[in-house]
């Protein structure tokens, strides 16, 4: 889980800077105003807490539902679950996010606590309480930490998942969340509105401002930029697009140019694929234009076509990942977002990396970078609706293969490796990967790298569809076993045939249906931008 943050540093010149004043001045306004018994605080709260209280009291069901909220939305569960996020990032290797998220619990918890000491507001006061607890009531801890689980979770979002329908999801639910562990508190008449106000503000308030200070840090240690070659100049940098996945194209290429002005590089010069050339007269346009860099930007297919015409040059490529899969990029730990990537491309670092020369039939000789697949996989892609892969993701695909998987026959074949005899199988499918891992870490082919010099192959061959459950839950936990089930097999050129016609896919895009499939690795032939 590599994570970029410089995405901040053009939030430092956003709003960014308009929240961070506007939530301190709300929390100094209310915590002045409380301490000084401000008569303004007494009339809202007295106001709203009537409201609130007349419309739970005598209702047990929604008490029930509000005492719920209070147990599995309070700050304890709550700060766990943050920090087993944390622990999951810091196993990903993703350190500064994981340093954040606990920066972000540890003082936002320090925070509540020494405020309530300092002020020692009590808790509202009934006849007829709906519910008690002890201790003080500015600000609340609930809100607090409700705000900063939103919070945070909302940023890691942003940062991890592409824009779409997932996406949007994700943060409505973390602000959900948010919002009913503030509200409860006032509902249950444990807290005064103006205290849940200011435990929102500050919930807020500490994640992003550790947000900034974290990034800030990120900044001060990269080197110096404007990088020159000698007798260059400036470098020159090109950048091959897909306008279909980029979408809006001039807001993509101020993006480019405004990165290249930031890290020292030439102005970029730019150039479009067609339906008609996927990028293979664009690649070689941006060799001739002596480019130091060439930034592709599109789905994998664009990224397999022009990183073919790049293999053997010499010449970097810095991937911005556009398409539904991205595995290439999610493998390499480049980042997803559009911002981070540019960036990324410009102060990473090369890795040489192999890629794949595949012949289908008697056609012309391609490329792959990622896996190539024979039967269900490649029905898998075909099947994929290309409206739903643009609202929800790589979900689409989850929702093809479940109707692929009681539709689509196994297909009986013979694979190769390294000359070697022919194995026969009666496959559902057959996977090729130059890289080990799909969507959400499924380990596929586990023991696969990218630049090994070697092929690994998968044959998943269950004897009846049900079965295909225990398969895969097999390649969930990264059994090593293999039969005839699930069958893998490693070495540097591989064949497949099969008796009929077989639909197949290369790095996601759907090639065809066809009965051989023969591909040999070219070890670290291509220079790839990964993080530093």
């Amino acid at each position: 889980m590599p994570i970029d943050l410089r995405r901040a540093q053009h939030a430092r010149r956003g709003p960014v800077p308009w929240l961070v004043g506007g939530l301190f001045l709300v929390l100094l306004v209310l915590t002045v105003s409380v301490w000084l018994d401000a008569s303004w605080v007494a009339d809202v709260d007295g106001t709203v807490g009537d409201a609130a209280y007349d419309l739970v009291h005598g209702h047990g069901t929604f008490v029930a539902v509000l005492e719920w909220v209070a147990t599995w939305l309070g700050p304890l569960v709550l700060r766990v679950v943050l920090l087993a996020v944390a622990a999951y990032a810091a196993y990903r290797r993703a350190w500064r996010l994981a340093i954040w998220i606990v920066l972000s619990v540890v003082v936002e918890a320090l925070a509540v606590w020494g405020m309530k000491a300092a002020i020692g507001r009590a808790r509202p006061v009934w006849d007829d309480p709906i519910s008690t607890i002890g201790g003080y009531a500015f600000p609340s801890g609930h809100a607090a930490a409700g705000a900063m689980f939103a919070t945070v979770m909302t940023i890691v979002t942003l940062v991890l998942v592409r824009r779409g329908l997932v996406r949007r999801l994700l943060v409505v639910v973390w602000v959900a969340v948010g919002l009913a562990a503030a509200a409860d508190r006032v509902l249950l008449g444990v807290h005064s509105l103006t205290d849940v106000v200011a435990g929102v503000a500050l919930g807020i308030l500490v994640p992003v401002v550790l947000w900034l200070v974290v990034t800030a840090a990120v900044f001060a240690e990269e080197p110096p930029a404007h990088p020159t070659v000698a007798g260059t100049g400036q470098r020159q940098v090109a950048v091959v697009l897909n306008p279909v996945k980029v979408g809006d194209v001039e807001t993509f290429r101020t993006r480019v140019a405004d990165a290249a002005q930031r890290h020292g590089w030439a102005a970029p010069v730019f150039f479009e694929t067609t339906a008609d050339d996927p990028g293979v007269s664009q690649a070689a346009a941006a060799l001739e234009s002596d480019a130091d860099l060439v930034v592709v930007a599109g789905g994998d297919g664009t990224v397999r076509v022009v990183c073919d015409e790049l293999a053997r040059t010499g010449v970097s490529v810095g991937v911005v990942p556009l398409g539904t899969g991205n595995l290439l990029a999610r493998n390499l730990g480049i980042p997803l977002h559009v911002v981070d990537a540019v960036d990324n491309a410009f102060v990473g670092q090369d890795r040489a990396v192999d890629i794949v020369q595949v012949r289908l039939d008697d056609e012309p000789e391609t490329a792959f970078l990622v896996m190539a697949g024979l039967g269900f996989d490649a029905a898998i892609m075909t099947g994929a609706d290309e409206d739903l892969k643009k609202r929800v993701g790589w979900l689409a695909y989850v929702l093809s293969a479940v109707k692929q998987l009681f539709r689509f026959p196994r297909t009986r074949v013979r694979i190769s490796v390294d000359g070697g005899d022919f194995v026969k199988r009666r496959a559902l499918t057959v996977v090729i990967g130059n890289v080990g891992f799909l969507q959400g870490g499924l380990p596929l082919l586990p023991d696969a790298q990218i630049d090994d010099g070697a092929l690994d192959v998968v044959a998943i061959a269950p004897p009846h569809k049900l079965a295909f459950l225990s398969v895969g839950l097999r390649l969930f936990t990264r059994r090593r076993r293999i039969d005839e089930r699930l069958d893998r097999m490693t070495g540097q050129e591989v064949v497949v045939k099969a008796n009929e016609p077989t639909p197949m896919q290369l790095d996601g895009d759907p090639v065809g249906e066809h009965t051989k499939l023969r591909a040999r690795v070219e070890p670290g032939v291509l220079l790839v931008r990964v993080p530093r």
